[in-house]
């Protein structure tokens, strides 16, 4: 599996922080490629095995993500069940650190395999660096949000 890796130091305590991603069904508010993210019938509302899909601002992308590891306030991790973007399997694994009592670190990792066989590999480097992007600039936004409430999509506009 290719593996991509991307930290962000938060100037909030940890709790907080935790609290803007335990929130499953609300990464939208803050995730600038995702409109929607509702939880899938007969979810839990966070933790081991809830699960949401993210619908993304192209009106095409989706993601189904399902819980598979969850440690309040230290990790979770999620599953990419189905999508529609070339994966045969995506992991992605928040790790949450305090480094004060008002600022924390969130650690956000997605290990992959692409379809396509040896093409997939090919286009493994590609990937990367659109994950690297993709996560950093999610990262920062979660940031924006946990600090100063800044709201990419509010939830009056779902």
């Amino acid at each position: 599996m290719a593996e991509v890796v991307v930290s962000q130091d938060v100037n909030a305590p940890l709790a907080d922080l935790w609290r803007s991603w335990d929130s499953f069904d609300e990464i939208y508010r803050f995730n600038p490629v995702i409109n929607q993210s509702p939880l899938l019938p007969r979810s839990a509302p966070t933790g081991m095995g809830a699960e949401r899909v993210c619908r993304h601002i192209d009106g095409k992308t989706y993601l189904k993500e399902r819980i598979i590891g969850y440690q309040p306030e230290e990790h979770i991790v999620v599953d990419i069940f189905d999508a529609n973007l070339p994966l045969k399997k995506a992991i992605v694994t928040l790790d949450f650190a305090a480094l004060s009592s008002d600022r924390s670190r969130v650690t956000m990792r997605i290990s992959f395999t692409p379809k396509f066989g040896p093409i997939g590999w090919l286009m493994t480097p590609l990937m990367k660096s659109q994950f690297r992007k993709g996560l950093s600039d999610l990262l920062s936004a979660n940031a924006r949000f946990v600090e100063q409430g800044v709201e990419v999509h509010p939830k009056a506009a779902a």
